[in-house]
């Protein structure tokens, strides 16, 4: 029986994705092997930083490293943290890691691991997605019960910040 599992070539495919809630209404996975950890952030311990994009929140003290946090809802075109109607004092922030930097990605909600076969992404007709999705869209997820999951590439989000 345990042989039989690891001989699968479906199951040998697939990959774990945590999958993170953005308001309004929208999932999101990003592969697993591009987090480093999950944090509860107090919002007040997040220094502003000026003229950076509006997505950019600031920076964090982690582990007694500058940690940039960004606004993951905002960057993609949804509704920014501050105007969010139960916005609370600390979001959830996931640390994303590629080629030794790291960066914090706030959102509402870290809820769980889906395992896909990365074959199974599909890509997004253009109409369907917001315009500042689209950079960092690896496609979609059409789950069996017919719910659609965004799958998003966090290396190119941290190329999208801005080098000061």
């Amino acid at each position: 029986m345990v042989a039989n599992l690891f001989n699968n070539p479906s199951q040998a495919k697939e990959e774990q994705f945590l999958r993170v809630y953005l308001v309004p209404d929208t999932n999101i996975l990003i592969n697993i092997n591009q987090v480093t950890e999950v944090l509860n952030v107090p919002l007040e311990k997040i220094v502003p930083i000026p003229q950076m994009p509006a997505w950019t929140m600031g920076v964090y003290n982690w582990r007694g490293e500058v940690l940039w946090m960004v606004d993951l809802g905002h960057l993609v075109g949804l509704t920014p943290w501050h105007r969010q109607n139960y916005n609370k004092s600390d979001h959830r922030a996931i640390v994303v890691h590629s080629s030794g930097e790291k960066l914090g990605l706030v959102v509402n909600q870290v809820q769980d691991i889906e395992l896909l076969n990365p074959g199974e992404i599909k890509s997004p007709p253009a109409s369907s997605v917001t315009p500042e999705l689209v950079p960092f869209l690896r496609g979609y997820w059409l789950k069996a019960n017919g719910e659609i999951l965004i799958v998003i590439d966090a290396e190119t989000i941290m190329a999208a910040m801005p080098k000061p």
